[in-house]
């Protein structure tokens, strides 16, 4: 038995299943600025209680992966709370964290599902999108399957989503992302809001209106024509004081005067 293993007390074959896990599992982590939930620059919270302020607000996001799976955690500025008694530990928001896979232009999509009103950069379309939301997982995909169809392929519910502390997670296999390196993707994280009774065409979402309600977003527009992201990442996902610029750059807009979009918001991903 060598030195190394004498001192830990590790059989060669325990050791070497120590050395396989470490091979096999990737982190990365992107940082994002606090104080930027507010969309554009000019949203509002709703005026319930339940919306904490800083529960939106997002600073970090990793993604790792573990042997065949790849866990995704996304830390809010604000203790997570469960009003609504939804059992996963959290109850108001709702996050898609959208993926490009492959980094070829021209493949994945530019549009989003709806109820967040934005689009992607040709340069940045999605191959996967996961979805982290409180609702249990069967309402979830039979939304997707309803409001989504054309994408649903594409989309992916964890079977468990978990809050804890400040941090929401969900845990996907490998192979549904299409197999690869996630270290090598890009990655954009949009923080919205669980909505158990949306709008006929939402996908769950909670809609932002020119002022704020007890359950509604303010600062936006009643005519649709607005993104309805309340955070995103930007930039280098470093969490630059720049980076707050970037995200309202991204989803800035302006609406035709019948309330139709004459411009919407382009998200561009980050990337390591």
């Amino acid at each position: 038995m060598s030195k190394t293993l004498w001192k830990t007390g590790l059989t060669a074959a325990a050791l070497g299943l120590l050395l396989a896990a470490a091979a096999t599992a990737q982190k990365i982590t992107f940082k994002d600025p606090t104080g930027d939930d507010n969309g554009p620059g000019g949203y509002t919270y709703p005026t319930d209680s339940v919306y904490k302020r800083g529960s939106f607000d997002i600073t970090e996001f990793s993604v790792n992966k573990k042997g065949d799976k790849v866990d995704f955690d996304v830390t809010v500025n604000s203790p997570l709370e469960d009003p609504w008694g939804m059992k996963t530990g959290f109850s108001t928001q709702m996050i898609f964290i959208f993926i490009d896979t492959d980094g070829k232009e021209g493949s994945g999509s530019t549009d989003a599902p709806p109820g967040l009103n934005v689009k992607f950069a040709p340069t940045d379309a999605w191959d996967r999108l996961v979805i982290l939301s409180p609702q249990p997982p069967g309402r979830v995909k039979d939304e997707v399957g309803q409001k989504a169809a054309a994408m649903q392929s594409s989309i992916l519910v964890p079977n468990r989503v978990k809050g804890a502390g400040r941090t929401i997670s969900g845990t996907v296999d490998l192979a549904q992302l299409g197999g690869g390196d996630p270290s090598q993707w890009g990655y954009q994280v949009v923080m919205q809001s669980n909505e158990g009774f949306p709008d006929k065409a939402d996908l769950l979402t909670r809609k932002v209106n020119e002022y704020e309600g007890q359950h509604r977003f303010g600062g936006g527009t009643d005519s649709d024509c607005d993104p309805h992201a309340i955070d995103v990442l930007a930039g280098k996902g470093a969490g630059g004081a720049d980076e707050v610029q970037a995200q309202h750059d991204m989803l800035k807009y302006e609406c035709n005067p019948d309330g139709t979009a004459k411009s919407g918001a382009v998200l561009k991903m980050v990337r390591k």
